[in-house]
């Protein structure tokens, strides 16, 4: 074995033009393939991670039925004794409370529908840095009495801070909820949507605005690990019971799903096509290769050399060439994919200003994926071994007399 490796070795350097075509072609597919992998896991993850932050969260507990028809009248009535039970969960990090109602908010003239959602300011802030989205005026304390409201609100009620904004609203089971409260802040949202709408309050006063003292409509779970969200709503489902709805943010956000998968496809299908072009490359070289040594192959047999050993060197020329190929790819592509992982490529222009108004920072961010980088290896592998079948099915059928006549 060890000489036939040798053998291998040199064999590949007897034509060095053709060895360095097929050990570029390689490198070059590889390290398209994880640029552009990279970047488009990267706009994934943080599609996935505005989305969920913006709104739902990465998975939401909550009184069965009420994601449905989102009725005030669906509410938790025991927060404390879920968090207690979600708290003995290893693989969850925290957990967010809120409580959500629509209201009719006015100024001294004008009012709009507005979305108010009561929230805990620490762990809000904590799992989508609210806080730091304040333009004017404080963020939200423990103990505030006031109000958060969004930009566009704020100018088309004409308000500002210390002003009152007065809601009226439905409350628990049918009740009135009226109150007027004072602006402590103004927070500007990336969506056009949200800026136009959002009202935040800490949750104490957000159950008395509703009359249910002790009530959420949700608690939003943060795992340790996303990629472990199913694993974990089933833990959760069976120690919850039947009373409590487990949703993730696939279920909540079936419109962000579906644009991943579909961008994903068409990815999928340009790595494809990538690929056809490097394998045809490589098929091509072992063609010319197996071709040009046909004589050669016929006086090592001819000398007493098994045809098997002929095709394990073959095996071993090919293998050699892909994997430094492989290896000089992933040298060349790492460096890049890690530095932009850490500072993403900053957006400017027309392609900013799109990117904001669907919620997202104006970046383009590359995902640092051990699993993408494998993936490329093993397919690119397995392309070498497949045009290997064409030189195996040659040698097989190897004629020793017609071999020599050439």
């Amino acid at each position: 074995m060890k000489n036939v490796i040798i053998l291998a070795w040199r064999n590949i350097w007897r034509n060095k033009k053709r060895t360095i075509i097929t050990v570029l072609s390689v490198l070059f597919s590889v390290f398209l393939a994880l640029i552009m992998r990279s970047l488009q896991l990267g706009t994934y993850g943080q599609m996935i991670d505005s989305s969920v932050k913006l709104s739902t969260g990465y998975m939401q507990i909550h009184e069965k039925g009420y994601w449905e028809k989102k009725s005030i009248n669906k509410l938790v009535s025991n927060p404390q004794e879920v968090i207690n039970t979600l708290s003995k969960k290893g693989d969850i990090e925290y957990v967010v409370p809120r409580l959500e109602v629509f209201s009719l908010a006015a100024s001294d003239s004008l009012s709009k529908g507005v979305a108010i959602t009561g929230v805990d300011p620490s762990q809000e802030n904590r799992f989508n840095g609210l806080g730091d989205k304040v333009v004017q005026g404080e963020f939200l304390k423990e103990n505030s009495e006031g109000i958060l409201i969004a930009k566009g609100l704020s100018s088309y009620l004409k308000l500002g801070i210390n002003d009152t904004l007065v809601m009226i609203g439905q409350g628990y089971h049918g009740i009135n909820a009226v109150g007027k409260y004072a602006i402590e802040g103004i927070i500007k949202h990336a969506n056009p949507k949200l800026n136009k709408m959002a009202v935040y309050m800490t949750i104490p006063v957000m159950q008395t605005f509703i009359g249910a003292p002790n009530h959420l409509s949700a608690l939003l779970v943060t795992p340790k690990n996303p990629k472990t969200l199913e694993a974990l709503r089933a833990n959760l489902e069976k120690d919850l019971g039947e009373e409590f709805e487990v949703m993730t943010w696939k279920d909540m956000l079936p419109e962000v799903v579906q644009t991943i998968e579909s961008d994903n496809m068409g990815g999928i299908i340009m790595l494809v096509i990538l690929y056809m072009v490097v394998g045809f490359g490589i098929f091509g070289t072992v063609m010319m290769m197996t071709m040009e040594r046909i004589k050669e192959f016929g006086v090592l047999v001819a000398v007493g050399m098994k045809k098997i050993k002929i095709e394990l060197m073959l095996f071993f020329e090919i293998l050699m060439m892909t994997v430094l190929g492989l290896f000089l790819g992933i040298a060349l592509a790492f460096p890049i994919v890690f530095y932009y992982h850490k500072n993403p490529i900053k957006l400017s222009g027309d392609f900013s200003s799109s990117m904001e108004e669907m919620g997202l920072e104006a970046i383009l961010p590359f995902a640092l994926d051990s699993s993408s980088f494998l993936a490329q290896g093993v397919v690119i592998l397995l392309i070498s071994i497949f045009c290997l079948t064409y030189p195996f099915y040659t040698i097989g059928k190897l004629k020793i007399v017609k071999a020599l006549k050439g």
